[in-house]
């Protein structure tokens, strides 16, 4: 690639992916070698584990958590703490740190030490001090990343997705915006988190499922496809600036609304055919069948080819990101919000309850009625809907308990998910105090109507309400953005 070499655009071509044993920085600094670190230096290197400490994008109250900290020698490094048990064999732990630790590339925030002690279980890697990609990309004050830039970061993470394949790790675990970060020149890496499940037996997206691949949606598990899903999500990012929810995107596709799909702040930036090529490019990401996706060595090829058109288009110059151009964005500039929106930003379950009554079912619905009407009418059927009226009267009459144990009934004998009745149960359970049940419906009924923004609202609701300000704006927004289309 060619960039001008300004003081934060000194690395910009694809051979700062290869890989060397001693594996230097841009600055020269070596990457350390793996090592085991104790617990106690860990303490000592994030202040004790301390809040203020934290640079994931939750905050203390969620499993696996980020600590930004300082070793003796003054390096920076980033600590992730599992939950306690993720991981009940230690050597187990080690062995797989070990294995990620061996996959250095400088496209990557590599793995440097881990460790285990007692039922402790920590990793340790490079620190990236500006951020995340979705800070840059969603959460932009001054101006937005450009056209070339988003190509670019693209190139980069499937170039580092194939190193880690030729090394023998070909999952990469909840692929998505926060796992992209930015070094101290502004290039863009892949985080070595990535590389490890969440835990032994755990879940490998801890993210909103709505975003998950279908086979894992339906099996549990995931297969080295599923990464490239989930790199047709990250590209469905990159072009709009917004998080949008796969099927809904795999609709606009199929209605060509392809206008819908760009970041309006990109106009001017790309020809027609770039934007298409891009736009097929994410569709067959997103295929439902495994096999029927492209290789990450497609994709390659393909992303160099529209990043060196991005390199010769007029007026764009190539650009990388330093901190200073990228703020946070004012907590006063406010969305506007509808008014179940504003009541679920409020909590106001009353107000919640009120409008959900409001808006009864809706055609996402019709298909549970359709199913229903094309199987034989038996005894266990009819029962069946029995229980989602008596469910419904339930959820009338404030009676929320009794509500909860009607729709359970009506959804284990149910031929399709409904996402009302699941929202419906979301409340209910909001109601008991029962708040991850809740955001489990809520974000169940996004999964089963991924243009819902009730189910988003809802899941901001469910996330206040554990103490996730961070993902409840964002679910918000999300919301937002489906509600304006």
């Amino acid at each position: 690639m060619r960039f001008k070499k300004t003081t934060i655009e000194k690395l910009t071509s694809l051979s700062f992916f290869s890989s060397t044993d001693s594996n230097e920085d841009e600055d020269g600094s070596s990457c350390p070698s793996f090592r085991e670190f104790s617990l106690e230096q860990l303490k000592v290197a994030t202040n004790g584990f301390s809040a203020d400490n934290i640079v994931s994008e939750h905050n203390e109250k969620v499993p696996n958590i980020v600590y930004k900290g300082s070793l003796n020698d003054g390096r920076m490094i980033a600590v992730k703490r599992f939950q306690r048990l993720s991981w009940p064999n230690p050597s187990e732990f080690i062995e797989e740190a070990q294995a990620v630790g061996r996959c250095r590339s400088e496209g990557m925030a590599n793995l440097i030490g881990c460790c285990s002690e007692g039922h402790e279980r920590l990793l340790v890697a490079e620190y990236m001090p500006n951020g995340t990609l979705a800070k840059h990309l969603f959460h932009w004050e001054k101006r937005p990343m450009k056209w070339e830039m988003r190509l670019r970061v693209a190139l980069h993470t499937a170039t580092a997705l194939e190193y880690c394949n030729d090394r023998g790790i070909d999952l990469y675990h909840d692929l998505n915006t926060y796992r992209i970060l930015f070094d101290k020149v502004g290039n863009p890496r892949l985080s070595c988190f990535g590389l490890m499940k969440c835990s032994r037996e755990g879940k490998s997206y801890s993210t909103n499922l709505a975003f998950a691949p279908p086979e894992y949606l339906r099996l549990g598990t995931v297969v080295p496809e599923s990464v490239i899903f989930s790199f047709g999500t990250l590209l469905l990012d990159l072009m709009s600036g917004r998080h949008i929810p796969p099927n809904h995107a795999l609709d606009l596709f199929r209605g060509k609304n392809y206008l819908v799909l760009m970041d309006s702040a990109l106009d001017g930036q790309f020809s027609d055919e770039d934007r298409t090529e891009l736009i097929h490019l994410a569709s067959r990401c997103l295929r439902p069948e495994p096999d029927k996706r492209p290789n990450i060595k497609f994709l390659l090829s393909a992303l160099s080819r529209l990043e060196k058109r991005a390199e010769s288009w007029p007026n764009v110059k190539g650009e990388n990101i330093p901190a200073p151009l990228y703020t946070k964005p004012s907590t006063k500039k406010s969305l506007r919000l509808s008014p179940f929106a504003e009541a679920c930003w409020r909590v106001d379950l009353c107000s919640i309850h009120e409008l959900l009554e409001k808006l009864g079912y809706g055609e996402d619905d019709v298909a549970v009625t359709n199913e229903f009407s094309f199987q034989m009418w038996t005894g266990r059927m009819q029962e069946n809907t029995d229980y989602k009226k008596h469910g419904d009267a339930a959820f009338r009459a404030k009676d929320y308990e009794t509500a909860i144990e009607f729709y359970t009934e009506f959804m284990s004998g149910a031929p399709v998910v409904s996402p009302t009745v699941l929202t419906r149960r979301c409340l209910c359970y909001l109601m008991n105090d029962m708040f991850s049940e809740a955001l489990s419906d809520a974000m169940q009924a996004q999964v089963a109507s991924p243009e819902c923004s009730t189910a988003l609202y809802l899941q901001a609701a469910c996330l206040l309400k554990l103490e996730m300000e961070a993902e409840a704006k964002e679910a918000l927004r999300h919301g937002s953005s489906l509600e304006a289309f």
